[in-house]
């Protein structure tokens, strides 16, 4: 029996709401697919950055780069600047562990139409490259506090950097629909993003059978939002990658109900798989967050660790359970608690059994 080790960082709002329902149907799964979940705890939020000035301890890194997994619920909260909480830990997690891949799956679910009139059969993955571009260390400020204060920002592009996530995009599409776009502002940024289509068209060499173009940033935002189910795969650098992943959730429903998966492909360090939702304080402690994101998060989870079977279980029942709309969020226009709809689809597993808590040590 296979045992995977995943490191559980719950964070801050309602991260540590939609968490234990999350483990609680894994374990489930795990039952049910015959391997073991071990979980370990780690309190790693904003409210310890209050209580001690650190995100996480010096040797975080190192006590986690034993896991199999990183299993993330949100981080951040009011008093603490955004960008503390995100290169305080989440950064810092994506590049020590190499996790260049930032996936973000985007599909209409059942019961879900979306803002759009015509959204039905969108299903779609932004591939977004996640540890260097424009969300670089690189620049500074100068003159702070007078009038000709200013600040420079530079965007770091490797030829290793955009082949690799390139590469990894162009092997997607050719295990979906065959179809790549590729996110570019060339007209406008005069190096990095020429640079940037100089490889894309290099590497799609190696896959012959995926139909690609590329498409200028602004008007690709235009298209998702007129013909989302037209895309496939869309691959773009660490800023146009967000910006769209952001976008295409929303014209799936909610971005409660987004994931995403930030992947070190060869496997060399652990993963981390997390909610787009962030830590919602209007909500937190109200017991109302969709889990359903959090839960897709764990389902591209066990997918990486090689149970795919158990990955599809959870899908199938988050889709049953979407589709009865018996137990919809408030975001989803329901009256649901978070552990209500969690429940619904642990109760579409297949054979059910009763729900309980994942252990957490």
């Amino acid at each position: 029996m296979n045992t995977y080790r995943i490191a559980v960082i719950p964070g801050d709002g309602i991260g540590r709401e939609v968490v234990p329902p999350t483990l609680a149907v894994l374990d489930r799964l795990a039952d049910h697919g015959g391997f073991r979940l071990a979980y370990d705890s780690f309190d790693w939020s904003c409210e310890r950055f209050v209580r001690t000035g650190a995100m996480m301890p010096e040797d975080g890194l190192d006590q986690i780069a034993g896991h199999d997994a990183i299993l993330l619920g949100a981080v951040g909260w009011p008093g603490v600047p955004d960008h503390v909480s995100l290169w305080g830990l989440l950064i810092p997690i994506r590049r020590r562990f190499r996790q260049y891949v930032n996936l973000r799956p985007i599909r209409v679910m059942p019961g879900l139409p979306g803002p759009l009139r015509d959204a039905d059969g969108v299903d779609l993955v932004v591939v977004r490259e996640n540890v260097e571009g424009e969300y670089s260390e690189i620049g500074g400020r100068l003159n702070r506090g007078f009038p000709d204060e200013l600040a420079v920002q530079e965007a770091v592009f490797t030829r290793a950097g955009v082949t690799r996530v390139v590469d990894y995009a162009f092997d997607l599409a050719a295990t979906r629909r065959g179809r790549l776009v590729s996110a570019t502002k060339s007209n406008g940024i005069i190096h990095t993003m020429p640079f940037w289509d100089e490889i894309v068209a290099e590497r799609a060499a190696r896959q012959p059978e995926v139909t690609w173009r590329q498409e200028h940033i602004d008007a690709l935002a235009a298209k998702l939002v007129l013909d989302p189910a037209s895309f496939d795969v869309i691959v773009g650098s660490n800023l146009f990658g967000d910006i769209l992943s952001d976008l295409a959730a929303a014209i799936a429903g909610s971005i409660g109900v987004a994931p995403a998966a930030n992947l070190n492909p060869e496997r060399e360090f652990p993963s981390m798989f997390e909610p787009v939702h962030g830590s919602a304080p209007d909500i937190a402690g109200q017991g109302v967050a969709n889990p359903v994101g959090m839960l897709w998060s764990a389902a591209m989870m066990l997918d990486h660790l090689g149970e795919p079977d158990s990955a599809e279980a959870l899908m199938t029942a988050i889709a049953a359970a979407l589709g009865a709309g018996d137990a919809l969020t408030p975001d989803l226009g329901g009256t649901a608690t978070t552990d209500d709809l969690a429940a619904a689809i642990a109760s579409a597993i297949e054979p059910p059994t009763n729900l309980t808590r994942g252990t957490v040590r």
